[in-house]
């Protein structure tokens, strides 16, 4: 046999070895684990019906509207089909366009994505997201073209080119810090927003409102402030996050990502809680109008 041959057995026996199957299942079981907890991707981009609820077949198409004052943006269909998701798009260009809001065909993706938090995900956790996507059965569906009616920055920061390692876990409040934040964005909503942007002197404060069928929510206090978590023990705040339930039981509103948050496992929760802890004591944010929620 030519050595040419050879060589190109050998790669491609290599590329299907046990090793290599084993890592990409490790990657994919990562990933699901991701999707379905503290990422919670399908909580914008799943399909849903008229009423709002998943359809699980039709897994993450996209088109779930988010009709605000500036823009009228759609979710984007991230399934595999190679017309109208993101079948054609190599892993890299996945990954830019999560952590830097860049499509392959280099225009800018516009909120709601939080690109300023998903800057921070590292780069292993950045491949196991793509190997999930990629292990979802592709769907179809042409979703509508976004509207802007506000000037979308140039960029979101500058090329990411170096390394990007997650804390380690021992490091509880650190971990956590990187679950709110680059994983699960929950700072996103819960920090206060000032033209546009969230004023990280206020991490954590909320009072944002955000609409939708379920009337107007304003997003809580998740600092240990009075008017925030102070009073509250870490089995209630876990109960929130999974269960959407307050304190005192009654139910907490949507767009919190209640049917994701409750697979987050014991370890992530701990250190999110921990996290949440650290934060510096601030009162509610957003102005009266939020204080009153």
């Amino acid at each position: 046999m030519p050595i040419r041959r050879v060589v190109a057995v050998l790669v491609l026996l290599a590329a299907f070895s046990p090793a290599t199957r084993a890592q990409d299942a490790r990657l994919i079981e990562r990933g699901k684990y991701l999707m379905n907890g503290i990422v919670a991707c399908g909580n914008c981009h799943a399909r849903r019906d008229q009423e709002g609820r998943v359809q699980p077949e039709l897994g993450l198409s996209g088109g779930m509207l988010f009709d605000e004052e500036p823009f009228k943006a759609y979710a984007a269909n991230i399934t595999p089909d190679p017309e109208t998701g993101i079948g054609k798009w190599t892993d890299e260009q996945i990954i830019r366009a999560f952590r830097e809001g860049i499509r392959p065909n280099g225009t800018l993706i516009g909120p709601p994505m939080p690109i300023a938090f998903f800057r921070g995900i590292s780069d292993d956790d950045a491949k196991a997201l793509v190997a999930y996507l990629r292990a979802q059965p592709p769907v179809k569906h042409v979703v509508p073209k976004s509207e802007y009616r506000m000037q979308l920055p140039p960029a979101y920061g500058p090329p990411i080119k170096e390394k990007i390692a997650a804390p380690p876990r021992s490091d509880l409040r650190a971990y956590g810090e990187y679950l709110a934040g680059p994983l699960g964005h929950c700072m996103d909503c819960h920090t206060p927003w000032v033209q546009g942007h969230p004023d990280m002197a206020r991490v954590g404060a909320g009072g944002n409102p955000f609409k939708g069928p379920w009337g107007v929510s304003v997003s809580r206090n998740l600092t240990p402030h009075e008017s925030g978590l102070k009073a509250w023990s870490d089995a209630e705040i876990a109960r929130a996050i999974r269960e959407g339930r307050s304190r005192n039981g009654s139910p907490l509103r949507p767009p919190m990502a209640f049917d994701w948050y409750r697979n987050i496992d014991d370890a992530d929760m701990k250190a999110l809680i921990a996290y949440l802890r650290s934060l510096k004591p601030l009162p509610l944010g957003g102005g009266p109008a939020a204080a009153k929620k």
